[in-house]
């Protein structure tokens, strides 16, 4: 282990854009190359600095390697380190996505291309899908109100496929009023607003597709609580129902892209946004779907590291997790119906889900191999 830290950002930005370009296998794999390397063998961070930044991000909404990294770069330069070092991590995955996205626009018509995300799209049904289940194991446990939870939001964005932002809040506070009552309403006042939508704390964009772009991504960015994939239902909510940016084959294409590139899955809101509004969309909704997530470590991180045992704040996250739980699989729900669209498909995605479930595959090969079955059946 070095004995010495490096003296500026620079050793640590190359790092970061290492890990961004070859850190595959999702965020628990690319948290553990970061402890593996910058505490077990560099030195660069301590041990307890970096179990802060795990959970804070266990704790704020937001991908978790993303988070992880803004909060090394914020301990090393504050917040302009914190953003620093998040632009070389993102930046790769971005790169990727959006030269995907260009081959896409162009060739989508393909009927190769059509093959593809035929096998595709039930495969990520099956992704989705445990992850749904393994996120409401995870918080929700033996809690049978939590389990309820779940099981509400899940019904009512299947059945609606209602915007479930609000829901997420009201089920965090709920789970306070339940486990640690204040002693007045005006103490839930700190613990909503972090996650509040823009609409509701005051923030205005200009009309137009850009400013439409951002306010909608800067919305989702803020309820991504427990899994990346947490932003699927508020992704077809506001891509496919509000706005009809996209159909539902297209969002299906972009959430199999978002799981295929390294990085946070996240990063499907370029892709979108490449659609959309091309490159200026792409660069819009990236910065906009990560802005939340960089505010909600730098602006109240090391209060949320000091207070991160408080029963409220425990409660309020296992409320907003088991919503959002309920609500990944309440939209997957929604989307299989174009996903499984004939006897080939309810087979892959059968098959897909099984063999996640038995072997714990990484994502990005069931993407790849369910490609490869798309272009060997589709007919």
């Amino acid at each position: 282990m070095s004995a010495e830290r490096p003296a500026g950002l620079r050793p640590y930005l190359r790092y970061f854009l290492g890990l961004g370009t070859w850190g595959f296998g999702g965020p628990i794999a690319t948290v553990g190359y970061m402890q593996r390397d910058l505490v077990e063998k560099r030195g660069w961070i301590d041990r307890q600095d970096f179990l802060d930044g795990v959970a804070l991000g266990q704790t704020m909404p937001g991908p978790l390697a993303a988070q992880v990294c803004m909060w090394i770069g914020y301990l090393r330069a504050g917040a302009l380190g914190a953003a620093a070092i998040a632009v070389p991590f993102i930046l790769p995955s971005f790169l990727l996505v959006l030269g995907i996205a260009v081959l896409y626009v162009q060739y989508q018509g393909l009927p190769v291309v059509q093959s593809l995300f035929y096998g595709i799209a039930p495969g990520v049904m099956a992704i989705i899908l445990l992850a749904a289940l393994r996120l409401a194991r995870l918080t929700n446990r033996r809690d049978p109100r939590l389990w309820l939870i779940s099981a509400v939001i899940a019904a009512v964005t299947a059945v609606t496929g209602a915007e479930v932002a609000l829901l997420f809040i009201a089920a965090g506070l709920l789970m306070v009023l339940l486990d640690a009552p204040p002693r007045g309403l005006r103490r839930l006042l700190p613990l909503a607003l972090p996650m509040a939508p823009p609409a509701v704390t005051g923030i205005h964009f200009a009309p137009g597709t850009l400013g439409d772009i951002a306010l909608f991504f800067i919305k989702a960015g803020a309820f991504i609580f427990g899994s990346g994939l947490a932003i699927v239902p508020f992704l077809r909510q506001g891509v496919i129902v509000e706005h009809h940016w996209l159909g539902e084959r297209q969002f299906l294409d972009a959430v199999a892209i978002g799981l295929i590139t390294p990085g946070p899955v996240v990063i499907t809101a370029a892709f979108i946004g490449y659609l959309v509004a091309g490159i200026a969309g792409a660069l819009v909704a990236t910065v906009a779907i990560f802005l939340p997530i960089y505010l909600g470590v730098v602006v109240p991180g090391r209060w949320f590291v000091r207070h991160r045992s408080n029963a409220r704040v425990q409660a309020f996250v296992r409320g907003a997790t088991a919503a959002a739980a309920g609500a990944i699989a309440g939209a997957t729900l929604i989307l299989v119906r174009q996903a499984v669209v004939d006897w080939i498909t309810a087979v892959i995605a059968v098959v897909s889900l099984a063999v996640l479930w038995r072997f714990k595959v990484r994502e990005p090969y069931i993407v790849l191999v369910t490609a490869g079955l798309g272009v060997l059946l589709h007919r």
